[in-house]
């Protein structure tokens, strides 16, 4: 059985919510849960429409403060930039599943998209970037320069 958005619903995830409509009230409030981005012009193609396997605590906070509003870490950042900047968030729908224990369920939903696929859905593989950037030069020790006494 090939993962997608269709599979997953079996899997006990909510209906997909196009992500431009969703609000707060849509989503589980402070509640544990493991979610999935899909691009839903992919459904029904060969190829899976997850985008996004992630997992929080906090839903509501990491979809609308994160990848809506730009604030978190490099990866939170990257598809906010993807969903904003490269017009995605016309394309993606969101579904999420409560769970108790999500990084066990994050991991076994990554191991099985990864094993039907060969690699981990598109945002979720952080990507080298195109510039070489210069390794930081060794820090040297600073030495105390004796000063003369002001009189």
């Amino acid at each position: 059985m090939n993962m997608n958005s269709i599979t997953l619903k079996e899997k006990g995830f909510s209906d997909f919510i196009p992500l431009k409509q969703l609000t707060f009230t849509s989503l589980p409030f402070n509640k544990p849960s493991v979610f999935v981005l899909a691009d839903c012009t992919l459904t029904g193609k060969p190829s899976s429409d997850i985008l996004y396997i992630g997992k929080s605590k906090k839903p509501s906070k990491r979809i609308l403060g994160g990848f809506l509003s730009g604030y978190g870490g490099k990866t939170t950042r990257k598809i906010n930039s993807m969903l904003l900047e490269d017009g995605y968030i016309e394309k993606i729908v969101i579904s999420w599943m409560l769970s108790e224990n999500t990084k066990l369920v994050h991991q076994e939903l990554m191991d099985s998209f990864k094993k039907e696929h060969g690699e981990y859905p598109k945002w979720n593989v952080s990507k080298k970037l195109s510039i070489s950037h210069k390794p930081k030069p060794k820090a040297t020790p600073k030495i105390a320069k004796h000063r003369p006494a002001r009189k």
